[in-house]
């Protein structure tokens, strides 16, 4: 039920707050991604417009923001407390040279990559574990975890209460929820088919060059 937002938050009854605020705390920073977390909020900010819950705005903005600065924080202090320990120079997948470049991307992008990252699904579970694992300093972190935080509730909401007054998008909620998804996670689709295009092509060249390289057999 959690995957129709409009059927969660009604079930709630009274503790639709307290309802809102665990998921959005375990999608924020728990290494949980795959929750419902923007049409979650955006079908909050409907239901209020059309009166179907009777909690005020600003109390599911505050709400929300608070359960999403504190995912952030603890998803901060999982990577900086455990997460070096799971790269190693010859591992598979989370190679030290990773975490260096990890490093390098933060001491760069830091503050809007925390911002933007905040707006896409999977990617903000993971971007405050990977601020941590790579020693982002915490005051910097801290800052732009509140204004990206503060913006995604604020809009993503806003834009349920405004789009609520139209008669089609109210009529058909769960329509819009599952748009919302999957317009989400369409970017990560498209970044994911390119590096697996990517990475074909540099294993076809390494087999290329192995294959001028390897001496030709005498006649």
């Amino acid at each position: 039920m959690i995957f129709d937002p409009q059927a969660f938050l009604t079930g709630l009854g009274p503790a639709v707050l307290i309802g809102l605020a665990i998921v959005v705390f375990i999608e924020s920073g728990v290494l949980f991604p795959f929750l419902p977390g923007d049409s979650l909020l955006f079908t909050a900010g409907l239901l209020v417009a059309s009166n179907v819950i009777g909690v005020p705005i600003w109390l599911v903005i505050v709400v929300a923001f608070m359960a999403a600065a504190a995912g952030d924080q603890v998803g901060y202090f999982l990577g900086h407390r455990f997460g070096r320990r799971w790269f190693t120079p010859d591992a598979r997948v989370l190679k030290t040279r990773y975490l260096d470049e990890a490093e390098k991307f933060f001491a760069k992008y830091g503050g809007p990559a925390l911002i933007l990252g905040r707006f896409v699904p999977v990617v903000r579970t993971y971007v405050p574990l990977a601020a941590g694992t790579s020693r982002y300093h915490y005051p910097k972190f801290l800052l732009w975890n509140l204004t990206g935080a503060a913006l995604w509730t604020v809009v993503v909401t806003t834009l349920g209460v405004l789009l609520g007054r139209i008669p089609l998008i109210r009529d058909h909620i769960d329509v819009i929820s599952l748009i919302i998804v999957l317009v989400s996670v369409l970017p990560i689709g498209i970044s994911a088919l390119i590096r697996v295009q990517k990475n074909r092509r540099e294993q076809a060249d390494v087999l290329n060059r192995d294959d001028q390289l390897s001496p030709t057999p005498f006649p």
